[in-house]
């Protein structure tokens, strides 16, 4: 088992900006995917179809939010370089207070007082979750054994994703969607941050390679579940979804990628 020497631990600072970054972009690109993904699809009731796609590429608020969701994850992953992964995946709840915000307005829905309190205590728990997670936590080292049973998980996943929602002529529920898109955004960071170590420690080897073909499928998947998603529901239950949801480690179950607070 080799261990991983990272960046300084000083950092984690410019980690956590970027993590910040990267949330707002996200909630915006959110907000707009979702109002144009309303307009698009034909009833309500049912998914979206890929002829459904082709129109929402031709929509420019659709595509801006496109670009925006992009350079959050490329912001995301920056931040992930930097940070373990338990400092930087729980600042993406900062999504959902944006988000909130942003569909209140185009809703022209009132904030009541119980609304701001939960924002509050939220935004409050992020901050205490972060600033002690960034005190104590570093970087584990990575076993291949240990890859290859979440690589396993992660194909079984996408199998039975996949037969659930192409196979099935009903359109699944937005929870079904939100909780697809979530457990596969959570394998989408995990395999993100073991790729960034195995850059770093120079161990780019098939089993690397594996990693992002596991990982560009995960966000294949994950994000035509998020589209359906917004056809079906508002931007902040999404988002609200997916922030609890992608910030389980499924690798911190076998010791990969993950990190240490001892």
């Amino acid at each position: 088992m080799q261990q991983f020497f990272g960046p300084a631990e000083g950092l984690r600072y410019v980690a956590i900006f970027l993590a910040i970054l990267a949330a707002v972009f996200l909630a915006v690109g959110a907000q707009f995917q979702n109002n144009e993904v309303g307009k698009t699809r034909t009833h309500k009731s049912q998914g979206l179809k890929l002829r459904n796609l082709k129109q929402l590429f031709r929509r420019p608020q659709w595509l801006s939010g496109l670009v925006l969701t992009g350079l959050a994850i490329v912001l995301q992953l920056g931040a992930l370089s930097l940070a373990p992964l338990i400092v930087v995946q729980p600042i993406g709840a900062i999504a959902l207070v944006i988000t909130y915000f942003l569909n209140a307005k185009v809703t022209k829905t009132p904030l009541d007082r119980a609304s701001i309190t939960s924002i509050i205590l939220c935004t409050a728990g992020i901050a205490g979750f972060v600033s002690m997670a960034s005190a104590v936590a570093h970087e584990n080292a990575l076993t291949d054994d240990a890859l290859r049973i979440v690589l396993g998980i992660l194909l079984a996943i996408l199998v039975i994703f996949g037969i659930m929602h192409f196979g099935s002529k009903k359109a699944a529920t937005p929870m079904t969607y939100i909780v697809g898109a979530g457990v596969l955004y959570g394998f989408v960071a995990t395999l993100a941050k073991v790729v960034i170590l195995r850059i770093y420690s120079w161990n780019f080897e098939w089993l690397t390679l594996l990693c992002l073909i596991a990982l560009l499928a995960a966000v294949s998947l994950g994000g035509w579940f998020v589209q359906n998603a917004y056809a079906k529901g508002p931007p902040d239950l999404v988002i609200a979804g997916l922030t609890v949801i992608d910030v389980h480690d499924p690798a911190n179950c076998v010791q990969v990628g993950g990190y240490d607070t001892s």
